[in-house]
């Protein structure tokens, strides 16, 4: 089974938000031409992943799934409101992003004019509401593994937009070809990190790790059961 660690250190790299799944592609590229925007837009996506996962955890295995309300009465353990999922976690999500930007724009204005329309575009960007639906469909166990799933995807988008907007600041002063100036090379420069992140792939974590042991000892008694008959048959 998976641990808490196993699963925040894979929301950061093989399961990166941008480089795996390709979400908040549309902040990513927008907001990636300076580090200064890319460290705000990115520790606003921490904060508001680290907020709304859990909640819609809490939400979901207490309220929405079928049998969540039992809790309140055993004669509503057949109520299923599941169907109301997106809606209430979007719903989460444009709350959260609504106090983001009160924040921002309360202790840091500048950051808040240079991020612009996208900042209360987090309320609709794909890497938040798709933490929400990979914690819904994979089902964690407890309230820590899906905050720990929350933070360390934020942290793997935070370090995507970071990433690519130091590249972007040094590919300023480069000689691109005039095609590819703007979003051509940074499309370019995304498939290559992509690509790059593909290693943490190849990580044994816990659940694969002892998934990969289960399949070596059933290989190996398979292997000596058929010495044994061979042995018979000779």
């Amino acid at each position: 089974m998976e641990s808490t660690l196993d699963i925040f250190v894979k929301a950061i790299f093989s399961e990166n938000m941008i480089f795996a799944y390709f979400l908040g592609m549309c902040s990513y590229l927008a907001v990636s031409k300076t580090v200064k925007t890319a460290v705000g837009l990115g520790a606003a996506v921490i904060f508001v992943l680290a907020v709304t996962v859990p909640v819609n955890y809490l939400l979901e295995n207490y309220l929405l799934k079928e049998g969540a309300l039992e809790w309140i009465n055993p004669e509503w353990a057949e109520i299923d409101l599941s169907f109301l999922s997106f809606i209430m976690f979007i719903a989460v999500v444009a709350s959260i992003v609504q106090l983001v930007e009160m924040l921002v724009e309360k202790f840091a204005p500048a950051l808040y004019g240079a991020l612009g329309i996208f900042l209360p575009l987090i309320a609709v960007n794909c890497s938040i509401l798709g933490g929400a639906l990979f914690m819904q469909e994979r089902q964690y166990s407890t309230i820590l593994d899906a905050t720990a799933f929350s933070i360390g995807s934020g942290i793997g988008w935070f370090i995507a937009i970071v990433a690519i907007a130091a590249i972007r600041e040094k590919v300023r002063y480069s000689n691109v070809p005039a095609p590819l100036r703007g979003l051509g090379i940074t499309f370019i420069l995304t498939g290559l990190m992509g690509i790059a992140f593909m290693a943490f792939m190849g990580i044994k974590y816990g659940k694969d790790g002892s998934k990969e042991e289960d399949d070596t000892t059933k290989t190996g008694q398979i292997e000596l059961v058929d010495k044994k008959l061979t042995a018979k048959i000779d």
